[in-house]
C-alpha cells in the first residue's frame, strides 16, 4: 500500500531508541524527510546513521540533540525548519513510584514533559498544516491512560491531561476539515528500556526477580509477548498516511489485547 506520504516533512522526539526510533523508521522507508530530536547526542547520531542507509535515495534525515520539553529545545527545532507536515510527540515517560514521595516540582517536571510540550508542539504546527490541506499529529501516550498502573501516577495524570485536551482540539472543524488529524497512540507492553526499568521497580516491591517478574508480566499479555518498536511504528506511519484522514481524536491502544474492556 502507498501511504501517500513521499516528500513529506515530518519531526519525531525521542527517537533515539524505542517507539520513537520505530515510528522514524517507519515513516523514513516511506520516503518521508525526518528530523529526529532526542537529548543523547551519541545515541541520535547512532540512530541517525542506521535511519540513513535504509530510507529511499533522496529521503533526508536531520538529526537535532536537545530537549524538546524546553523552550531553547524547541526553538531549536523550529529554527531549522518551521513548517512539518507530521508531528510524532513522545518523551520518556516520569519515574514510577509512591505518590507520597512526589513534591510540586516532580509534578510539574511529568506535566512539562508528557502534557505542556506535546501541547506547545501541537500549537506551533497546526494552523501551518491547515492551510496547506495536510498534517498529522500523533501523541504517543500509554496505556496507562486507559488503565492505570499504581506505580505510574505521574504519567497516569500528565498524560490523562494531554488525552483531554487533545479530545477538544482534534475536533475543531478548522483542523479536522482540513485535513488535520491528531491522535493519540497508547502503547501496552513493548520492549523498551523504559519496560526494563518498570520491572526493576516491581521486582523491589515485589521481591520478585526481574526475570520473574518479566515472565509474569508476558503472560498476562493474551498475545504472550511484548510489542515491538517496528510494528508500533508501521502503526504510526498508517495514522499518519493519507488513507487516515478520517479517523481524528482517538485513543489507539496498542497492547495485545491486554485491556480487558469492552470499550
Amino acid at each position: 500500500m502507498d501511504l501517500g506520504l513521499k516528500g513529506k516533512w515530518a519531526l519525531v522526539c525521542g527517537a533515539s531508541k524505542g517507539l520513537g526510533l520505530g515510528c522514524a523508521q517507519a515513516l523514513g522507508r516511506e520516503g518521508v524527510h525526518v528530523v529526529i530530536v532526542a537529548r543523547g547526542a551519541e545515541a541520535l547520531e547512532t540512530a541517525a546513521a542506521a535511519l540513513r542507509a535504509e530510507v529511499p535515495q533522496g529521503t533526508q534525515v536531520q538529526a537535532i540533540a536537545t530537549d524538546i520539553t524546553t523552550e531553547e529545545g524547541r526553538a531549536k527545532v523550529f529554527a531549522f525548519r518551521k513548517d512539518y507536515d507530521i508531528v510524532v510527540t513522545n518523551a520518556g515517560g516520569p519515574p514510577p513510584g509512591d505518590f507520597r514521595d512526589w513534591d510540586r516540582a516532580a509534578w510539574v517536571k511529568a506535566l512539562d514533559a508528557n502534557m505542556l510540550t506535546p501541547i506547545e508542539l501541537i500549537k506551533a504546527t497546526v494552523d501551518g498544516m491547515a492551510a496547506r490541506g495536510f498534517g498529522r499529529i500523533i501523541n504517543i501516550t500509554s496505556g496507562a491512560v486507559k488503565a492505570p498502573i499504581d506505580i505510574l501516577g505521574l504519567s497516569n495524570g500528565a498524560r490523562s491531561g494531554l488525552t483531554g485536551f487533545v479530545a477538544g482540539v482534534a475536533r475543531q472543524s478548522k483542523l479536522a476539515g482540513s485535513n488535520v488529524t491528531i491522535n493519540n497512540m497508547l502503547p501496552g507492553a513493548f520492549d523498551t528500556d523504559r519496560l526494563k526499568g518498570n520491572f526493576e521497580t516491581m521486582s523491589k516491591k515485589s521481591g520478585k526477580s526481574i526475570e520473574e517478574v518479566r515472565q509474569a508480566r508476558a503472560k498476562a499479555v493474551p498475545a504472550l509477548r511484548f510489542g515491538t518498536s517496528e510494528e508500533f511504528g508501521a502503526i504510526c506511519a498508517f495514522v499518519c498516511s493519507q488513507h487516515a484522514g478520517y479517523i481524528t481524536g482517538q485513543n489507539l491502544l496498542i497492547d495485545g489485547g491486554a485491556y480487558p474492556g469492552t470499550y
